[in-house]
């Protein structure tokens, strides 16, 4: 059976303004073919990648290979999505590769995108029109100068130049030419809608000296007109709290994608690379007996959101639910209570604090003389918990229900990290696996250390890892208030 090609506008760099569409007919895609500018997080791990990406002078793949790859991917019965940055009609060859597709018999859609004009606009405080200044606007592309009539667009209100940064001289030199006044308002505007937005405002006349002078480089857009001059009081963007500022989350795959929003809504350009990955025990045997044996227990406690996950998913592999649980349960913290909730179970002792610590203490009124109590956690944890309730004549079973392991694939995308402002560690694995993989020297470089609560504080002064902050609330939103307290998460 003959698959089907999306065309699809990733938007202008911004992964949050892909649409509604764009994002349900990715998380169908069997393969995905993406460009330099597309975010590649939002591409499915389900997928097949193949980066097609083009930059000025560097094309990863010609334009005929993309093509015959589109083709070849359907007749496999694929289902394809070509993920293209901003829209794939607005200088972006989707007109050619549709025109390909429906030669060769291939069905296909297009989903439209924030192109980058519209994309700059909004988060660069320069409105495209506006009623006391334009009513039109001209998109030209720039990379061939001599092949536009500058005497034709030169007079446009708001003129958007899209790739004309490595000929903004001639450009200028043309519009002034053409009559354009040189001291018309303008911005440059690189990797625009992105953490690493950068925006000049100049004039016309010196857009290319400003450029050079900057050391701008593509991608980048550029729009002239009396409009540009509104950027000073309408930016928004760039005032953002952490703007500027990257954070390389170390959190296992998977389970940083809230705290990864909430971070780029403060404006910080977010490193996801997982330094653990959970896997299931090696030993199954003493989770499937505890399971056997739930009526025996009098108190369940659970010490992190992943144990919730995989006891219930453990559970319901047996053909049972919650209605097999007779005994009390205990959460630790806020985030582990959330992930009981959502199997409908409200626990009958939530420890304030999440640490070992807090769980103790919260268990200080309990009777738990004779009480058994099953631990189901990691293969490697604090023994507190357990040693703590024996001393008080309880019973403690510590069964394990997953393990962390070293996601191998990291150790790249470790390597090509250049620098970054903030490095999040939730665990002491994640500090263990770090530091294993070769993240040390992104510390010896100056990155500034964050940690989750004391157990993780622990274990980074016995690696001598400087600790700049430390999480009151010891969860990811606790690690992100560290950063900037007052924005409301």
């Amino acid at each position: 059976m003959i698959g089907k090609v999306y065309l699809i506008g990733a938007g202008p760099g911004d992964p949050d303004l892909i649409t509604v569409k764009g994002r349900e007919l990715l998380a169908l895609a069997t393969v995905v073919l993406y460009d330099n500018l597309a975010a590649p997080e939002l591409i499915p791990h389900t997928a097949k990648r193949v980066y097609v990406g083009k930059k000025k002078s560097d094309h990863a793949m010609p334009q005929q290979e993309i093509i015959r790859l589109l083709i070849e991917y359907a007749q496999q019965g694929e289902t394809v999505v070509r993920l293209k940055g901003g829209d794939p009609y607005i200088f972006g060859r989707g007109g050619e590769e549709v025109e390909a597709l429906a030669a060769a018999g291939i069905e296909f859609e297009v989903v439209p995108g924030v192109t980058a004009a519209l994309g700059l606009a909004a988060y660069t405080g320069v409105p495209l029109t506006h009623r006391d200044h334009t009513s039109s606007v001209t998109f030209v592309t720039g990379h061939d100068p001599a092949k536009i009539d500058w005497t034709r667009v030169g007079h446009a209100e708001t003129l958007v130049i899209y790739m004309g940064l490595t000929t903004i001289g001639e450009i200028s030199q043309r519009l002034i030419e053409a009559g354009r006044n040189p001291a018309t308002p303008a911005v440059v505007v690189q990797r625009a809608t992105t953490p690493r937005q950068h925006t000049i405002f100049t004039t016309l006349a010196e857009l290319p000296t400003i450029a050079e002078a900057h050391n701008l480089k593509p991608p980048a857009t550029i729009v002239i007109g009396e409009v540009a001059a509104l950027r000073n009081k309408l930016d928004w963007f760039e005032k953002r709290p952490l703007f500027g500022q990257t954070v390389l989350v170390t959190r296992a795959e998977g389970q940083g994608e809230e705290g990864n929003r909430k971070l780029r809504r403060l404006g910080a350009h977010v490193l996801d690379i997982p330094v653990i990955e959970i896997q299931p025990p090696e030993d199954p045997a003493p989770l499937l007996e505890a399971l056997q044996n739930l009526k025996l227990y009098d108190w369940i406690l659970f010490t992190s959101a992943n144990a919730v996950t995989r006891f219930f998913d453990a559970l319901f592999a047996q053909g049972k639910d919650a209605r097999a649980i007779r005994a009390k349960i205990g959460a630790i913290g806020t985030k582990t209570a959330a992930a009981l909730h959502t199997r409908g179970i409200v626990p009958d002792n939530i420890a304030a604090e999440a640490v070992a610590e807090g769980v103790v203490k919260a268990f200080e009124n309990e009777s738990l003389a004779g009480a058994r109590v099953l631990l189901p956690r990691a293969a490697v944890g604090r023994d507190l918990i357990p040693i703590e309730f024996r001393k008080r004549g309880a019973r403690v079973d510590i069964v394990p229900v997953y393990r962390t392991g070293v996601p191998q694939e990291s150790v790249e995308k470790l390597a090509q990290v250049d620098q970054v402002n903030w490095i999040t560690f939730t665990s002491s694995s994640t500090v263990k696996n770090f530091l294993a993989l070769g993240g040390r020297r992104l510390l010896d470089q100056g990155a500034k250390a964050i940690s989750i609560g004391p157990a993780t504080s622990e274990t980074m002064r016995a690696h001598e890892i400087e600790i700049a902050l430390e999480a009151a609330d010891h969860t990811m939103d606790g690690v992100i208030a560290a950063i900037h307290q007052p924005f409301p998460c």
